[in-house]
C-alpha cells in the first residue's frame, strides 16, 4: 500500500514539474553533447557551419564590418543570432556562437513535441516516448553542436505549427498571432519557412471558411499573413537595397539555383521531373536521419491517429502541419531547387542527407501517439525501441556526421590553412580569397578576419582583383575554374604575372607576390576609401 502511494505521489510530482524537469535534462544533454563534439573535432566538421561562422564573424571584424556582410543567399536570422557571441575569438573558432542558436532550438523542440503529445491527449508514458525519441536522435545531438541552421529552424516551425493546431481547436485570434510570429521567424531562417507560410495561409483560409464563411477567412488570412509575411517582404527589401534585385538570393551567381544548374548541366540532378525518385530519395533521408524501425512507427502513428473516429476534423486537419517538412523537401527535389545524394541510390556519396532530420519531430510525435494507442503491445514497442537506439548510439549510427566527414558537405582544407597560418599570420599584407568558394579556408586558417580581402570588402576588393600585385600578398583560389570568382576576375590581369604559385592543393592554389614586387606592396588596412 505505502509502495503504490509513493508511485502515486511520483507520478504527481512528474505531472506537475513535467516541463521543468524536461527542460533541465534536455539542457544537461545538450551541453553536454556540445562538449562531446567539440573534444573531438567534430562539430566544425560541416563546411557549412564554418561559413555560417564566417559570416556572422564579418558582420563584427573585418576590412569592412557591417550588417551588409550578411548576404544573400543564406537567410539572416541566425547569423543575427551569433553577433552578440561570435566577437569572441572562442566563441569564433570553437562554433560555440553559432551552436547556442542550435542548443536553444534543440530545447525547445523538445518542449514543444511534449506540449504537442499533451494537446493531443497523450498520457505521460506516450510524451515521454515522443521527448525521448527526438532528444536519443544521434544525428539531431550532432546537429544542435553546430553552428547548422536546422535546428533554429525546427524551433521556429514546431511553435508556429504548435499554436496553429491550437487554433484549429477553439479558433482563439491569439493563437494565429503566435502562430504567425513564429512563422515569420521560420521564414527568416530558412526557406523551408516560406513554404510553411503558404501551407498554413492555404490551411488558415480552409478552416475559417469551413468554420465561419468568406469574409472570416479573408480576414484571418489577411492578418495571418500581415506578421507571418513580414519576414520574405523584409528579405526581399534586403535584396533590393543591397544588390539592386529584390529576387538576387534565388537567381543571383551564389544561389542555390546556380548551383543547381551547374549540377543539371553535369548530369547529376536526377531527381529535377521526376517524382518517384524524389519520393524515393527524401524518404531514404528521412528514414536515416530517424532509423527505419521509428519511421515504420511513425507512419503507423499517423495512420492509427488519422484512422481514429473520436479525433475531431479540425484537430486531424491541424495535425497536417507535420507533414509540411516532409512536402517541401520533395517538391524542392522534383522542382530541381534543392539537391541530396543517398549513397547507392544517387552517387556514391552523402550530400545534404541531414535535410531528414527535418522530419525527426514529426515522426517522435507520431510515435508517441502511437504508444498511447498501443495498448498491451506499448512495453514491446519500447523495449524495441530502447534496443534500436541503444545500438544506434553503440555504433556511433549517425548519418549525418557521414556527410560532414566523409560526404561531399566536407572538405579537407587543412593544408591549406594550414599553409596560411604558418607563413601569413606574421609578415604584413593581405589574402586575396573568394568567400562564396573558400569560406572554410578562411575559417581554419585561423587568422584575423580583416587580414582577407573578399567580395565583400567593397573597394578593397575592386582594387585587388584589378591590381593584384597593388593589394594582395597572397592569392588563393582554384586555377582554371571560372566558377572560382577570384580565379575569373584576376586571371586575365597584368599583376598576375608578378605571383609565383608556391603550393598547390586538391582544393586550391596558393600564390604569392615575388619578393621584388614587394617594395610597392599597399598593406595599410585604411585605403583605399570604402564605397
Amino acid at each position: 500500500m505505502e509502495t503504490t502511494f509513493s508511485i502515486k505521489r511520483f507520478v504527481q510530482f512528474l505531472l506537475k514539474y513535467e516541463q521543468v524537469i524536461t527542460m533541465v535534462i534536455l539542457c544537461g544533454i545538450s551541453i553536454f553533447m556540445f562538449a562531446h563534439y567539440y573534444q573531438n573535432g567534430l562539430g566544425l566538421a560541416y563546411n557549412d557551419a564554418r561559413s555560417h561562422l564566417d559570416i556572422g564573424r564579418r558582420v563584427v571584424e573585418g576590412l569592412k564590418p557591417g550588417l551588409a556582410q550578411l548576404g544573400s543567399v543564406w537567410l539572416p536570422l541566425p547569423h543575427i543570432m551569433m553577433i552578440p557571441f561570435i566577437w569572441s575569438d572562442f566563441m569564433w573558432h570553437s562554433g560555440l556562437a553559432g551552436a547556442l542558436s542550435g542548443m536553444l532550438g534543440f530545447v525547445v523542440t523538445g518542449l514543444i513535441i511534449q506540449a504537442w503529445l499533451k494537446h493531443l491527449g497523450v498520457g505521460l508514458a506516450g510524451r515521454f516516448v515522443g521527448v525521448a525519441l527526438f532528444v536519443a536522435n544521434l544525428n539531431i545531438l550532432y546537429l544542435q553542436s553546430t553552428a547548422m541552421t536546422e535546428l533554429p529552424l525546427l524551433m521556429f516551425m514546431m511553435a508556429g505549427s504548435y499554436y496553429l493546431l491550437k487554433w484549429h481547436d477553439n479558433q482563439k485570434l491569439i493563437y494565429i498571432l503566435y502562430a504567425a510570429g513564429f512563422i515569420m521567424l521560420a521564414s527568416l531562417a530558412r526557406y523551408e519557412g516560406w513554404f510553411l507560410l503558404a501551407f498554413a495561409t492555404m490551411l488558415i483560409a480552409i478552416q475559417a471558411f469551413r468554420k465561419k464563411g468568406y469574409a472570416v477567412a479573408e480576414g484571418s488570412v489577411i492578418l495571418f499573413c500581415t506578421l507571418a509575411g513580414f519576414g520574405v517582404v523584409l528579405w526581399l527589401l534586403w535584396n533590393q537595397l543591397i544588390f539592386n534585385d529584390a529576387l538576387y538570393f534565388a537567381f543571383g551567381p551564389f544561389s542555390a539555383h546556380a548551383q543547381q544548374d551547374q549540377l543539371q548541366d553535369a548530369g547529376i540532378l536526377a531527381t529535377k521531373g521526376n517524382v518517384l525518385l524524389s519520393v524515393q530519395t527524401y524518404l531514404y533521408a528521412l528514414t536515416y536521419n530517424t532509423g527505419a524501425f521509428t519511421a515504420a512507427l511513425g507512419f503507423c502513428g499517423a495512420v492509427a491517429f488519422w484512422i481514429n473516429r473520436k479525433v475531431s476534423v479540425d484537430r486531424k486537419i491541424g495535425n497536417t502541419l507535420l507533414f509540411v517538412p516532409i512536402l517541401f523537401n520533395i517538391l524542392a527535389l522534383y522542382l530541381g531547387h534543392s539537391v541530396l545524394f543517398i549513397q547507392g541510390i544517387s552517387g556514391d556519396t552523402w550530400f545534404n542527407v541531414r535535410y531528414g532530420s527535418m522530419a525527426v519531430p514529426s515522426i517522435a510525435i507520431l510515435v508517441g501517439y502511437l504508444m498511447h494507442r498501443a495498448g498491451a503491445m506499448r512495453i514491446a514497442l519500447v523495449g524495441l525501441l530502447a534496443f534500436v537506439t541503444f545500438f544506434s548510439f553503440v555504433s556511433q549510427d549517425a548519418v549525418t556526421i557521414d556527410d560532414a566527414r566523409v560526404g561531399s558537405s566536407q572538405k579537407n582544407v587543412s593544408e591549406v590553412s594550414g599553409w596560411l597560418h604558418a607563413h601569413a599570420a606574421n609578415t604584413p599584407g593581405f589574402i586575396l580569397i573568394s568567400a562564396a568558394s573558400h569560406d572554410a579556408i578562411i575559417f581554419s586558417s585561423g587568422l584575423p578576419m580583416k587580414k582577407f580581402i573578399h567580395e565583400g570588402t567593397g573597394a578593397y576588393w575592386d582594387t585587388a582583383i584589378t591590381v593584384p600585385d597593388h593589394r594582395a600578398r597572397w592569392i588563393i583560389m582554384r586555377t582554371h575554374d571560372d566558377n572560382d570568382l577570384t580565379w575569373r576576375s584576376v586571371k586575365d590581369t597584368p599583376g598576375m604575372q608578378r605571383y609565383t604559385k608556391v603550393e598547390s592543393f586538391p582544393f586550391a592554389d596558393i600564390y604569392e607576390l615575388k619578393p621584388e614586387y614587394l617594395p610597392a606592396l599597399n598593406v595599410d588596412a585604411n585605403l583605399p576609401p570604402q564605397k
